[in-house]
Parts: structure tokens; C-alpha cells; sequence
């Protein structure tokens, strides 16, 4: 690192690479480890061996599953960077990244343009205020189009696309960028990692003033040092646009789009230069704050406070990534588990390669490190000094919509399948596993099949286990579709001793917002204190609808009368009649059971398109849109889950291979013909 940078904390860069699935970030992942002399070979997906995706089913699927780390260094500066996962199925994978990175690359297909996944990472970094700078990659590739792939972050991202940048040639003939902010070209021959710098090629010298021009009125509209600069002198410098650019990727207000082709290795070392240039240090982002409002500066010297966000449960041991806010934690040292509410002692700290690690004395605010030694945390604890404590906000995690049954083929592994599915769960938050009170299954839950089959075949490898698998379930949930008014219920029980009495007049009606409760009892009827405990009960109640046992949402409950006994009445009381009250106003209204439903985008050739839309049709499809785009048809349409199951395999055959299709959650719908009036 530079040795005049008065805090070492300036040079961090604490990244991560955001893509849908097949824009090349893993690639891109590559070659940046590959031009910072971190690897002296450039892995490929296709081979199977890129630094990154290590796990053998990442390398058997060529898709990223897990999210990586790994640091390098790059002039002057070091580079904490994780790869993430691309496909939907592992969108909690992504959030929990996010949640600790202090900016991103989303990675873009120049032939494609925004994908619906490149949406999905995108609104998430938006959640977490993640700043970003955009690479339009696969430049190379037929049908490219670098003005059609920006057009497409303007009108369905909506941010600011600030190109830097004007591509050499098209398609096969790609081979450099023009540099717009300094006026030069860049170019790579064929094989090699550095950059051959020179002028504007005469063709494109007329373009590249145009854009340049462009460029400059789209910044000074955004930043006011560039527009006072741009007034005086008709004209902004390059390092008014560095520093208005830095400012507008930091503030949200603009997006850096840059451009180029990861596998020929054109463009990597502008992206790491925009990397350093125009993404925050851990100096730039607000403080960190604490749940009670308490603020930790990124200070080495500040009380210790860190956030675990992924753990490795290796059969050797723990592996806990953390991200350090403030303070310096050292090896040996001991730490407070604000979650476990427990003290932990840290055995070693590592610096992570992706599967590789090496060893550290300490770790200081703004790093991202792996501890090993701790036994209760968890994805999502808050790892915080003793004599100072405080609790993170943890990542969100989303609610599985998928469920299958597992169970092992021998009875004598089932206690080794208790404890494989444990730790596949300790490891992702994301994967729910519970026992079916009913049949007694184990039902493992996630967020689609492709991170069921990853978790089973994960279990089945890693612990030698022969497991069968039952047909995917999907979560359906229950609604109101006419609700009752003036149920009353009344639990009573007085023989002998101490009694219970509770009466509750309900009325029951649909709503868009969930579940409310509300009391419209009037003269104190019942007291406020019951009301809670009736709240509380209609809340249990809702566990299990009428038509299948599925969740209940969607209604509106309305506490308009009841009474109380001057010695029986009790919040338990109450609370059994909230509960068993609305079990029966749901009974005596009409029930309408929801099916989770997903967007799929179908990617196929042209004379596919009716033999997909037939089969789209079938499984209850209704198409929203269909565009052609470089000799293939992307279709839209909207899909229950449940139809979804196996679509894969009848996907491919139908286009002889050809297709390929992603699909993101968009909520319930009714399920057909289910409507049940009780």
C-alpha cells in the first residue's frame, strides 16, 4: 500500500461482483485475480477451474452457488472482493453479502442487457445503499450491443448510466476501449493482460468527441463543481470528472458504466482503476449503528464490533466470515456473541482466497476476514467487544417457498441425517428444516429446486449419506375471499376451583394488507388487557387455515363485543378465545387457498417459440410479453411454482438443448377451483 496515505483505511475497497446468471462475473472474478498477479493462471468456468468456484458442484454446474472471498492488491490499494451467486435460487446468499460490502460491480451481458436477476441484485444493493459502478461485458460476442445494454440500465434500473467508455470494434473484431475521460485507446492483443495505450483511432476520434460531450452534460446536470466548471469554460477537465463521478457513484445520483470482454481480458485493468477511483474506502460509508442508535466509527481504535454473515461448517471445524466495522480483534482474544449472548474466544484469524487461507495476527475496522474458534455464531451475529457490547442489524432472510421430504435410505443414518441437515442449515440461513407434525417427514424448505438439489446431493457428498427425496411441496397459503360478521364464541370452564371465562363477538373480513386486528368494543366491555390477550390469540390462530393447515393472510379481524365473569376472566382465557373463535369464524367464511406464483423469462430460438408457449400454457402460464433479441425470443409469463417442477429437463428437450429459463418470486395467487364457502 502507499506509504503517504495518512490512514491505510483510504486504500481498502470492499467489494463485491453482482450478476445474473452467465454475464460473466465469475470470469470477471478471474481475470481481476489474474492482472493483480494474484494467480499466474487464468482459470475458465468451462474447465472447471476458476479460483472462485471451488465447491465440486460449482465446477459439475459451471454456476456459481456459494458467495467467495477473496483479496488482492492493485495500485497501491487492496481489494476485499466476493463473488456472488447469480442464479435466483441463492438470492439469500447475495443479500447476506451485500449486508457487509461497502460497494459493487454488477456485471452486465452486452447482448442481453439487464436480465431479470440483474434487476433482483440491483434492488437489493438499493436496500442496502450499496454504491455501484456498472461493466457491460461479453463485448466480444455476436449480436453485442453496448448503447442497447445501457438503454436497458436507464429504462428498467433507473439510474444515471455515465458511459466512460467507447468499445473498438464490434463483436469478433472487438479489441479496446477508448478512454473518454483521457482521450486515448486502450487496446489487448490476444492472450495478454496488459494494456497497449495510444490515440483515438481517426475513425472513431469524431464519436469518442461526441460521447465525451455527452458524458460532460450529464455530469455537470448532476454535479454542481462540474457545472460551474463546465459554464466558465465550456468544457470539464478530467479530474473534474473523476472527483464528480466519484460523487455521483458514492451519492446513488449516477452509475459508471464501462465496457469489455473478461474472457479475451479487455477491460479488466480500467474496471479496477474505476474499482479504486470511484467506489467508497470503509472511511466513506456513515458509521455503523447499533440497534439501540449507538454509532461505532471505522476506527482501529474504537471498541470492537463485527457482523458474521456466512459460515462454513466444515467436519474440521467452523469457518466464520466477518466483517470488522470498528476496533481490531486479535488472535486469542476474546469477544462477546450478542445473539448467543455468550463469550467466545477467537482461535485464528485468516485471510481468505476463496478455499485457500492464510494466516493473520489481527484484523482491523474495514477488513473482512474468516475466525476460527467460534462455536455459537451464527450468519447474522454481532460480534462486539465484552466491556462494550452491541447488536447489528442482521441480514434479512427471505421465506422458503419450496419444500421436499428427505429421508435417509437406512434407518440406521438417520441420527447422521439430523446432523447433516443441522449443519446445512447453520450454514444457510435460507434452508428451514422441520419435522411434519402430521407425517412425521423431515421437510427440508428452500428458496427453489435447484437449492434443494444443491443442499440434498451437498448432504449425500460431504457425508456419505443414501437419501431419498419426495416430490417438491410449494408453501400455499390460505385467505378470505367473504368474511362474517358477528360470530360469537364463548370458553367457558367452571367446575370447580378456579375457573376460565371468555366471550368475543368477531367479525371477519378480507384485507390487503396482511393480517390486522383491531377492537371496536365500546364501554369497556372488555378491558384493554384482554384485548391484547384476544389479539395475541387470533395471531396463534392463524397458523393453520381450514382448507389444508396452510398459513393463513389476508383478513381483517374486528373485536366488537364480548364480556368478562368479575373472578374466571383471565389473558389466557382470552387468548383461547381469540384462538378457537377465529377458528370458527374461518370455518363459516369463504377460504381461498393461494399458490405461490413466479416471473419466468424463457431464452429460446426462434422456431422453439410455439412448442414453449404451448407448454407455458399448460402449466398454467399466462404470458405478459415476448421480444426477439439477436435471433432468440425471450418470453415472459407468470407461472405457479408448482407447475414448475421438472420444467428444466422439459425445457431442454423441447429446444435441443437450446433454452434456458430463470424464474424470480412474485407472490400468491388464487389457486383455481379451490374456493371453498364453508
Amino acid at each position: 500500500m502507499r506509504t503517504n496515505n495518512p490512514n491505510p483505511l483510504a486504500v481498502v475497497r470492499n467489494l463485491g461482483i453482482l450478476a445474473h446468471v452467465d454475464a460473466g462475473k465469475t470470469t470477471v472474478t478471474e481475470r481481476i485475480l489474474y492482472a493483480t498477479g494474484t494467480m499466474h493462471k487464468r482459470g475458465e468456468v468451462h474447465d472447471g477451474t476458476t479460483v472462485t468456484d471451488f465447491d465440486p458442484q460449482e465446477r459439475d454446474r459451471g454456476i456459481t452457488i456459494f458467495a467467495a472471498a477473496v483479496s488482492c492488491a492493485w495500485d497501491g490499494h487492496r481489494l476485499n472482493l466476493i463473488d456472488t451467486p447469480g442464479h435466483v435460487d441463492f438470492a439469500d446468499e447475495v443479500e447476506r453479502s451485500l449486508r457487509v460490502l461497502d460497494g459493487a460491480v454488477a456485471v452486465f451481458d452486452a447482448v442481453a442487457g439487464v436480465e431479470p436477476q440483474s434487476e433482483s441484485v440491483w434492488r437489493q444493493a438499493d436496500r442496502h445503499g450499496v454504491p455501484r459502478i456498472a461493466f457491460v461485458n461479453k463485448l466480444d460476442r455476436a449480436g453485442a450491443d453496448l448503447d442497447a445494454a445501457v438503454e436497458s440500465i436507464r429504462q428498467r434500473l433507473h439510474p444515471a448510466p455515465l458511459v466512460v467508455q467507447l468499445p473498438i470494434g464490434s463483436e469478433d473484431g472487438f479489441t479496446g476501449v477508448v478512454d473518454l475521460l483521457r482521450m486515448r485507446a486502450l487496446t489487448w492483443a490476444d492472450g495478454t493482460a496488459a494494456a497497449d495505450e495510444g490515440p483515438v483511432p481517426d475513425d472513431l476520434r469524431e464519436e469518442a468527441l461526441r460521447r465525451r460531450r455527452l458524458l460532460e452534460e450529464a455530469v455537470a446536470e448532476r454535479h454542481p463543481a462540474a457545472l460551474e466548471e463546465f459554464c466558465d469554460r465550456e468544457t470539464v477537465s478530467a479530474d473534474t470528472l473523476t472527483a464528480a463521478l466519484r460523487d455521483l457513484t458514492r451519492s446513488g445520483d449516477g452509475v459508471v458504466v464501462l465496457c469489455g470482454s473478461a474472457y479475451r481480458n479487455c477491460g479488466i485493468e480500467p474496471l479496477l482503476d474505476a474499482v479504486v477511483a470511484y467506489l467508497p474506502s470503509p472511511l466513506d460509508v456513515p458509521a455503523v449503528r447499533g440497534e439501540n442508535g449507538e454509532e461505532r466509527p471505522c476506527d482501529p481504535a474504537a471498541p470492537f464490533a463485527a457482523l458474521a454473515f456466512k459460515v462454513n461448517a466444515t467436519p474440521t471445524g467452523r469457518l466464520t466470515y466477518v466483517r470488522v466495522y470498528s476496533g481490531t480483534i486479535e488472535k486469542g482474544a476474546t469477544v462477546w456473541d450478542a445473539g448467543a449472548r455468550r463469550t467466545e474466544r477467537v482461535g485464528r484469524i485468516l485471510r481468505v482466497q476463496a478455499d485457500r487461507h492464510a494466516p493473520l495476527e489481527r484484523a482491523v475496522a474495514g477488513d473482512i476476514v474468516a475466525v476460527v474458534g467460534l462455536k455459537s455464531a451464527r450468519a447474522g451475529s454481532t460480534l462486539c467487544a465484552p466491556d462494550a457490547p452491541l447488536v447489528l442489524e442482521p441480514p434479512g432472510v427471505a421465506e422458503p417457498v419450496v419444500s421436499v421430504a428427505v429421508e435417509a435410505e437406512r434407518s440406521a443414518d438417520t441420527d447422521r441425517l439430523a446432523s447433516a441437515l443441522a449443519r446445512l442449515a447453520e450454514e444457510d440461513p435460507s434452508l428451514v428444516v422441520r419435522t411434519d407434525a402430521e407425517t412425521g417427514q423431515t421437510l427440508l424448505s428452500g428458496m427453489g429446486e435447484l437449492h434443494l438439489e444443491v443442499a440434498v446431493e451437498k448432504a449425500r457428498r460431504e457425508h456419505g449419506l443414501t437419501l431419498n427425496v419426495g416430490r417438491p411441496r410449494v408453501s400455499y397459503r390460505e385467505t378470505v375471499g367473504r368474511g362474517v360478521s358477528g360470530l360469537v364464541f364463548r370458553h367457558v370452564k367452571q367446575d370447580g376451583g378456579a375457573g376460565q371465562f371468555a366471550h368475543v363477538v368477531l367479525d371477519v373480513e378480507p384485507s390487503a394488507e396482511g393480517f390486522e386486528f383491531r377492537s371496536a368494543v365500546v364501554g369497556g366491555r372488555v378491558p384493554q388487557e384482554y384485548v391484547r390477550a384476544v389479539e395475541a390469540g387470533c395471531r396463534d390462530a392463524l397458523a393453520e387455515g381450514p382448507l389444508g393447515g396452510h398459513p393463513v393472510t389476508g383478513l381483517r379481524v374486528t373485536l366488537t363485543d364480548g364480556s368478562t365473569h368479575v373472578k374466571d376472566s383471565s389473558d389466557t382465557a382470552f387468548r383461547t378465545a381469540g384462538r378457537f373463535g377465529l377458528r370458527e369464524a374461518l370455518c363459516a367464511c369463504a377460504m381461498v387457498l393461494l399458490e405461490p406464483v413466479v416471473e419466468v423469462t424463457v431464452t429460446v430460438p426462434e422456431d422453439a417459440v410455439g412448442a414453449v408457449l404451448g407448454d407455458l400454457a399448460a402449466r398454467r402460464g399466462r404470458v405478459s410479453g415476448s421480444v426477439t433479441r439477436g435471433g432468440s425470443a425471450v418470453v415472459t409469463a407468470t407461472v405457479p411454482l408448482a407447475e414448475l417442477f421438472g420444467y428444466a429437463t422439459r425445457l431442454r428437450s423441447r429446444t435441443q438443448g437450446r433454452g434456458t429459463f430463470t424464474a424470480r418470486p412474485t407472490g400468491y395467487a388464487p389457486a383455481p377451483a379451490v374456493t371453498t364457502a364453508r
